[in-house]
C-alpha cells in the first residue's frame, strides 16, 4: 500500500507563492496517475488538478488554471504543486491522492490519500 506525505504549506499573504510536495513511499508511484485536492472549512473536498503517469498531461480546475502548476519528480517519488498568485479563497488543506477509478474530478474516485498540508492566505 502506497503512503503519501504532503508538505510545504504555511501562512502567506495574498499574491505570494508556495511549493507543495507529495512524497510517496513506493517507487511504483511513477506509474500512478496523481491528483491534488483541497478542502476549506465547511466545504467539500475540491478538485485542483491531476497529472498523467508520464507527466506529459496535466488537468486543472478552472479556478486555479494559470496560477497553479503540477509536475512530477520521478527520481524523488514526488509530485509537486506550485501555487502562485495566491488569494484568500485558496485557503484550505491541500491533499494529494493516487489510484483513481472513474471521474478524476471527484474525490470519491480516489483510493489513497496523504494527511494534507494547510495553506492559509491572508488579505
Amino acid at each position: 500500500q502506497v503512503q503519501l506525505v504532503e508538505s510545504g504549506g504555511g501562512l502567506v499573504q495574498a499574491g505570494d507563492s508556495l511549493r507543495l510536495s507529495c512524497v510517496a513511499s513506493d517507487e511504483t508511484f511513477e506509474y500512478y496517475v496523481m491528483g491534488w485536492f483541497r478542502q476549506a472549512v465547511g466545504k467539500e473536498r475540491e478538485f485542483v488538478g491531476a497529472i498523467s503517469r508520464s507527466g506529459s498531461n496535466v488537468y486543472y480546475a478552472d479556478s486555479v488554471k494559470g496560477r497553479f502548476t503540477i509536475s512530477r519528480d520521478i527520481a524523488k517519488n514526488a509530485a509537486i504543486l506550485q501555487l502562485n498568485s495566491l488569494e484568500p479563497s485558496d485557503t484550505a488543506v491541500y491533499y494529494c491522492a493516487v489510484e483513481v477509478e472513474g471521474d478524476y474530478h471527484s474525490y470519491k474516485s480516489w483510493k489513497y490519500w496523504g494527511q494534507g498540508t494547510q495553506v492559509t492566505v491572508s488579505s
